[in-house]
């Protein structure tokens, strides 16, 4: 099994906020300076309400009329018990418009990072677990954003400024909770430790069955004929109870946490509780300093124990992004520091418009190197038998194969361009899927007004395939089509691919393979126009009627390549 950037790497990240969030995410930026304005103005009110509350108890007690000064302070105390609910639904609302942008940047950056570091770098990655980081991983953002993150930044700004009321009222007092405060991060440290580790386990173990599911429904098929269908059942339900074992063991790790925090948190209240009790009775101490010092004791414990809390609720959104940030580092090293971008290869595209095609030297594993130059307009055949190497040259046409050598189009390294900007291809898998012929032709030009239902047509007849319906409805891998009509369908996406002009290389890998002479000759025809009409044609075939329509032959052997 193949894993991903992320897994397999030791996370030895410690830090409650990753620098690189702030680097591929740019709307978190925005969000931490709200929260941090937030922040104070809730500090601001905890400070606000527990002095009015302190104010209405002592003025209660000593007796003050309801429609004076007792009156006022209870309107003013009904007014911070407003804004404080205000402040913390603009902090939920904020955090979840944020968690939303976030996602959907990261989302973004994801998957172009994926498609510009090429198929070459997905083979060698656990597809279905890239599946679910992009999914469920990106979508558990909601509580690292929306409690995780918004709770630090309360943290961050209550627990110093609370501590320093306290000691400004009650030097005893604030030196205790001083003295007591760090054991909550203390513990939240061990614990913190213990959450991660088995969280981690919990979210590869989802990784493992996500891609142990992937590979049994790719191959069910050829289970069931070799009778081993069950027992692939039974490992994938072995699985399933390895990861429920691993999420009740992060519920109870939770829960027990929770507890040991809160805890602490009322041993040290009840500390300066007991202090403040005694000196009330020694008269060392007003009746308003202490009750005041009193109210604001547990605020200033709540947020630290809150932290330790919510961190548990957004582990799994920060093991997700672990993987994601592996990935766009990845991508980062490979461009050299710019971040992924949907629009990357754009220029690209501009300079390889025309289509020379020149290949020097190249040499995939242990195969002899390949040399030769297409140029537009002509059909260059690459042939040999198996195991020669020429699915293996397309391969690295496309970046889907690790390679020697230099590969140009129009002068510029083919390995600094998108394979999209400048190469149509069809391969020896059809790679279709769920929809009508037509959304499988026009794959890439979704949304596309130019996308013509005329142009379609066009292609399909080119590759043969105009007797198929361009509306009928396909299944998931393009279910409900022969292996000769579902070959076609894929001919005619690449010469469609063309015809828009956004591919000046054809590639086609073995075409004909499960076509009849008749439904071939018709596609040597149209390959020989798409050459004429001032395409490159790059044609991979073991047919000898292929050399008909040939202007150059490139002959593969397991031994040399000589063009």
């Amino acid at each position: 099994m193949t894993t991903t950037a992320g897994e397999g790497r030791a996370r030895t990240r410690t830090r409650p906020v990753d620098p690189r969030l702030l680097r591929y995410a740019s709307a978190s930026r925005g969000f931490f300076v709200a929260i941090a304005v937030i922040g104070l103005a809730q500090t601001a009110v905890i400070v606000a309400f527990a002095w009015l509350l302190t104010r209405a108890v002592t003025g209660a007690i000593a007796g003050e009329p309801l429609d004076g000064a007792l009156g006022e302070t209870l309107l003013l105390l009904a007014g911070v018990i407003a804004l404080r609910a205000v402040l913390l639904w603009t902090r939920e609302t904020v955090a979840a418009r944020a968690a939303a942008r976030v996602q959907s940047q990261l989302r973004s950056h994801l998957l172009s990072a994926v498609g510009l570091l090429g198929p070459g770098w997905i083979a060698s990655q656990n597809s279905a677990r890239l599946a679910v980081t992009a999914g469920r991983g990106l979508e558990a953002l909601d509580a690292y954003f929306s409690r995780y993150l918004p709770q630090l930044v309360q943290t961050a700004i209550a627990t110093p400024v609370l501590l320093a009321v306290i000691w400004w009222q009650d030097w005893i007092s604030g030196l205790t909770v001083l003295l007591t405060l760090p054991l909550i991060p203390l513990f939240m440290v061990l614990i913190g430790l213990a959450t991660r580790s088995v969280q981690q386990k919990q979210w590869q173990t989802l990784g493992r069955l996500a891609a142990r599911f992937s590979d049994t429904v790719r191959g069910l098929s050829t289970l069931k004929v070799f009778g081993r269908h069950h027992r692939a059942v039974a490992s994938i339900g072995t699985v399933t109870d390895t990861y429920r074992k691993e999420t009740m063991r992060v519920l109870r790790v939770s829960f027990l946490s929770g507890f040991a925090l809160e805890l602490l948190a009322s041993i040290a209240v009840a500390i300066v509780a007991v202090s403040i009790g005694f000196r009330l009775m020694d008269g060392l101490l007003t009746l308003t300093v202490g009750l005041f010092v009193l109210l604001l004791a547990p605020e200033a414990y709540l947020p630290l124990r809150q932290v330790g809390v919510q961190f548990h609720a957004a582990a799994e959104g920060v093991a997700a992004t672990d993987d994601v940030f592996a990935v766009l580092d990845d991508h980062r090293r490979a461009v050299g520091g710019r971040p992924a971008s949907a629009d990357d290869g754009g220029d690209a595209a501009a300079a390889s418009s025309r289509g020379v095609l020149v290949v020097r030297d190249v040499a995939v594993r242990d195969l002899p190197p390949v040399s030769f130059e297409a140029r537009p307009g002509t059909v260059t055949l690459v042939d040999g038998p198996s195991g020669s190497g020429k699915s293996s040259l397309l391969a690295a046409l496309r970046t889907a194969a690790p390679y020697s050598g230099d590969i140009t189009v129009d002068g510029t390294d083919a390995a600094t361009l998108a394979p999209s900007t400048w190469l149509a291809w069809a391969g020896q898998q059809p790679g279709l899927v769920a929809g009508t012929i037509a959304d499988n032709v026009r794959l890439g030009d979704a949304g596309d007004a130019d996308g013509s239902d005329e142009l379609v047509g066009r292609a399909l007849r080119l590759a043969g395939a105009d007797d198929l319906d361009p509306d009928r409805l396909l299944g998931v891998l393009g279910s409900g089509l022969s292996g000769g009509q579902a070959q076609r369908v894929a001919v005619a996406r690449a010469i469609h691919r063309h015809l828009r002009g956004r591919a000046s290389v054809v590639a086609l890998d073995e075409p004909s393979a499960a076509l009849d002479a008749e439904t071939e000759a018709r596609l040597w025809a149209s390959v020989r126009d798409i050459a004429d009409g001032g395409a490159t044609v790059l044609l991979v075939s073991h047919r000898p009627s292929a050399r008909e329509i040939a202007d150059a032959v490139v002959s593969l052997s397991p031994a040399e390549a000589v063009a």
